[in-house]
């Protein structure tokens, strides 16, 4: 026994098929019902009144009945059949069994006379009707459609119940209205002009199911709102209601003024609703994807209909020809002479007429059911089933960017359309990309309003505020609203759109974009060539770079991190020759794989403060163009892959700071050279192979910074204790054995790294001498004791002897009231060979205004001396990535 649920899943899955079935495919089904009704009835009549009456044939015009003898005075009927007769008059034979005699020739009669198609015929018109009802239904339970029938119906039934649907509809017919208002307007003045125009645009805002604009009567003074088509759950039942909601030409109202949409709020959809908006784009994007790979719909569909029309062929050829054998008259010769005395008999079928009718009215039906067999042959071949388009749609500009689709998804929406073409419009909303654009945007809005993208804001190292997005499908217009921002970093942003409500963002000064291929309107571009001051870059190839950033004149900072040479380019290496529009450009940073130093830069001379290449290990093959930066202050190359020190050096008069760090330097004899460089006050070549620093480094008279770390130094030449305005020395990661007594000369030193030397002992004059020491880090070496001339150190701040041979703490260190709070860094055991008052007190914290006027007193370690804003000097301290 089935249940009443599954039988009410069958007929709903059945009434959902009916989308997908034209009017012909309906009346085809139809009259397949009344072949199974006239079969039906013809086959009860069959098994209810079949039979046949028999009586004998005489020779005598008064014999008729076998229970009479035949008077012999009688004149004899002539009578002919196919076998001859027995001459003389015919004699019934009397065996009081009449009535059986009678039922026995009817049923050998029956059997013998009666024709096979008047027996059989209801049976085989019933079988006939159930394969041709099978055959129009089969397409839908073949395995290899049915589950794509069900996908596309379930996905068809998802669009109509979206709320998005009608929103998007909805919009569509605003616009529409508004893009043919003009037209209105100018049939207002000439009514001869264009009718065709404005019926269609009447139509297609009824047509598009959604709240339609505002539409004025005839005749009447008061304006009423269309009411919004209904969503109901049910797919049939939505299908029905946008069908009937679409009225005849005749009946359309006369468009009228729309009423702008800004005047009124629209509908807007919850989070909830737009993440089923947003699941359904991506699950008609997959549909769409396997059904247009492949026909097989298609197939299977032709082949069902060339088996109806074949069928058909086959009935009526067979059929139409053994009409004639249904008759009421029949010969029967059943060879009973013996048991009755009569030799031929006429019988009677009692349904001859009734079966012949019925018979005919079959004919008939099974006629009309192939002349639409042969129409939707017709059909399917002159009309390109597997290709779909939109252009209808394009035509009243209802959905203007909906491809065309092609194979199984392309007749399934021809399929629909003959159902309700309303149904291809709503589908059309979720193959839209302008219509998903605009989703998201949505989704966007609602999700990063602006009290959570203020909530988001932080500060940077600089102090600056600072917003960070990643991986959003695109910018929120609530960005634009954050007019006290001043660095924006969007990071993985596919479609990263700057428009013209930027010149909000008064503030806005530094941008970075991580992987993000940003488009800028041409009103945007304007605010920032007058307001982007810092630009940073992250990228794969350089031909990933947006053409607008060369036009930013107003620009200061670029900071370029990618591939910016290949292979291909390693003799002319990388060429930027947009990079002369950037007039005031002062830092450029380029971080990838450059073979040369870029020509462009020559042309932007003037202006170029800082250049800094990092070149990730590759070599810089070409370095003439710096000697056209004579105006440079600042230079970085590290990771160049350098062995000397390139001799474009000796043209940058005004150099100020030198970076080299992280190549492969080996000698530096040519530091003599440097002698010239008479600004400069900083140089750096740690993580190199320097093997001795020559005595020209003494040349170096203006020299406040010079680090040497992680190089392969054993010893240090006098002439370096001769720059006397050395501030920071940083020897960490080298050979050295022995600390010269001359550093005492240094007596400006506040920063000294030995961190990783061999180091046995620190020579007294560097106590004694260097008493603006704020930082010593002499870590592991192999100290045995420190001296007591720590107590000279006033302002030392930070001493690290970790990793040493110490026995025992100097008392000294009492005195040192800068380590307090954790500025002395050892071993927790040597701690305790302190006195308890000198151990509490180096462990006390500072107090609030100790701290405070120490870090207003104390000069920022990590960068060189700065200069003056007018001087254009920088900081050298490493800068935030993206």
């Amino acid at each position: 026994m089935f249940t009443l649920s599954e039988l009410w899943s069958i007929s709903e899955r059945q009434g959902r098929y009916k989308l997908l079935k034209p009017w012909w495919e309906v009346f085809m089904d139809y009259l397949v019902l009344l072949m199974l009704m006239v079969s039906i009835l013809a086959g009860t009549l069959l098994l209810s009144r079949d039979g046949v009456v028999c009586v004998p044939v005489h020779s005598l015009s008064n014999n008729y009945s076998s229970g009479f003898r035949t008077p012999s005075d009688s004149p004899v009927l002539p009578f002919t059949s196919g076998s001859a007769l027995a001459e003389g008059p015919a004699k019934g034979r009397r065996t009081n069994m009449d009535y059986q005699q009678y039922v026995y020739i009817s049923q050998v009669c029956y059997h013998e006379a009666l024709p096979w198609f008047s027996r059989f015929l209801p049976y085989i018109t019933l079988l006939q009707s159930l394969v041709l009802l099978a055959s129009g239904c089969f397409w839908f339970h073949f395995p290899l459609t049915s589950a794509r029938i069900e996908h596309f119906l379930a996905i068809l039934a998802k669009c109509c119940e979206s709320p998005w649907t009608s929103r998007a509809l909805s919009r569509t017919a605003k616009l529409d209205s508004a893009h043919n208002r003009p037209h209105e307007e100018e049939q207002v003045v000439k009514p001869q002009a264009h009718p065709i125009l404005t019926s269609i645009t009447r139509q297609s805002s009824m047509d598009s199911g959604t709240d339609s604009p505002l539409l004025v009567r005839t005749g009447s003074t008061s304006t009423t709102a269309a009411q919004p088509s209904p969503c109901p759950s049910s797919l049939s039942r939505c299908s029905t209601l946008s069908s009937l909601s679409i009225p005849e030409p005749a009946s359309l109202p006369k468009p009228a003024p729309v009423v702008p949409e800004g005047s009124r709020p629209g509908p807007t959809l919850d989070r909830s609703d737009g993440e089923q908006a947003r699941a359904l784009f991506e699950r008609v994007r997959r549909f769409r994807a396997h059904c247009e790979s492949s026909d097989i719909i298609y197939k299977v569909y032709v082949a069902q209909t060339v088996f109806k029309v074949l069928k058909f062929v086959v009935i009526v050829s067979y059929t139409a020809p053994l009409l004639g054998s249904i008759s009421f008259n029949h010969i029967c010769q059943p060879h009973s002479h013996t048991l009755t005395g009569y030799q031929v008999f006429q019988c009677s079928h009692s349904l001859a007429s009734v079966l012949r009718k019925l018979m005919l009215a079959y004919v008939s039906l099974v006629g009309l059911y192939g002349l639409l067999g042969i129409y939707t042959l017709f059909w399917i071949f002159h009309k390109s089933l597997r290709q779909y388009s939109f252009q209808h749609l394009r035509e009243v500009g209802s959905i203007l960017d909906a491809p065309d689709l092609s194979n199984d998804l392309a007749f399934l929406l021809h399929m629909t359309d003959q159902y309700d073409p309303l149904l291809a419009q709503r589908l059309s909303v979720f193959l839209s990309p302008v219509s998903e654009t605009r989703l998201m945007e949505e989704n966007l809005e609602r999700r990063w309003n602006a009290a959570r993208l203020r909530s988001m804001i932080t500060s940077d190292h600089q102090g600056h505020s600072l917003l960070q997005l990643v991986a959003v499908a695109h910018l929120p217009p609530a960005l634009y609203t954050l007019s006290q921002l001043e660095v924006l970093k969007l990071e993985l942003i596919g479609d990263a759109k700057l428009t013209a409500q930027i010149s909000n963002m008064t503030a806005l000064r530094e941008l970075h974009l991580y992987h993000c291929s940003a488009t800028v309107e041409p009103t945007a571009l304007i605010v920032l060539q007058e307001r982007l001051e810092s630009l940073h870059l992250t990228f794969t190839q350089a031909a990933e770079i947006p053409g607008w950033v060369y036009s930013l004149r107003g620009l200061q900072e670029l900071h370029l991190t990618g591939r910016l040479a290949s292979e291909a380019s390693v003799g002319r290496g990388w060429a930027l020759g947009s990079l002369r529009h950037l007039r005031h450009l002062r830092i450029l940073t380029l971080r990838g794989m450059v073979q040369r130093i870029p020509g462009e830069l020559s042309e932007i001379a003037g202006s170029l403060m800082r250049l800094e290449i990092h070149n990730e290990g590759a070599r810089l093959l070409v370095l003439t163009g710096l000697r056209r930066l004579v105006g440079l202050a600042e230079l970085e190359l590290q990771g160049c892959q350098l062995e000397r020190l390139p001799s474009a050096l000796l043209a940058l008069t005004g150099l100020r700071s030198l970076d080299l760090q992280h190549n492969c330097l080996r000698t530096l004899e040519e530091l003599l050279g440097l002698q010239h460089l008479r600004r400069l006050s900083c140089l750096k070549m740690a993580h190199n192979r320097v093997l001795s620093l020559p005595s020209s480094v003494g040349v170096l008279r203006s020299l406040e910074v010079l680090d040497l770390a992680h190089n392969q130094l054993q010893n240090l030449p006098p002439a370096l204790f001769t720059l006397h305005r050395l501030r920071r020395l940083l020897l960490a990661g080298n050979l050295l054995e022995e600390l010269p007594v001359e550093v005492g000369a240094l007596t400006l030193l506040t920063e000294l790294d030995l961190t990783g030397n061999r180091l046995e002992s620190l020579p007294r004059e560097l106590f004694t001498n260097c008493v603006e020491l704020r930082t010593l880090n002499v870590a592991n070496n192999s100290l045995g004791s420190l001296h007591p001339g720590l107590a000279c150190l006033r302002h030392l701040s930070h001493l690290d002897v970790q990793g040493n041979n110490l026995e025992e703490l100097p008392l000294e260190l009492g005195s040192c009231s800068g380590l307090r709070g954790g500025g002395l860094l050892v071993e927790s055991w040597l701690l305790h060979t302190l006195p308890c008052h000198v151990r509490d007190f180096l462990q006390q914290a500072h107090s609030q205004s100790c701290a405070s006027s120490e870090t207003n007193s104390r000069p920022n370690s990590d960068c060189f001396p700065t200069f003056s804003t007018a001087q254009w000097s920088f900081h050298s301290a490493v800068e935030s990535r993206i």
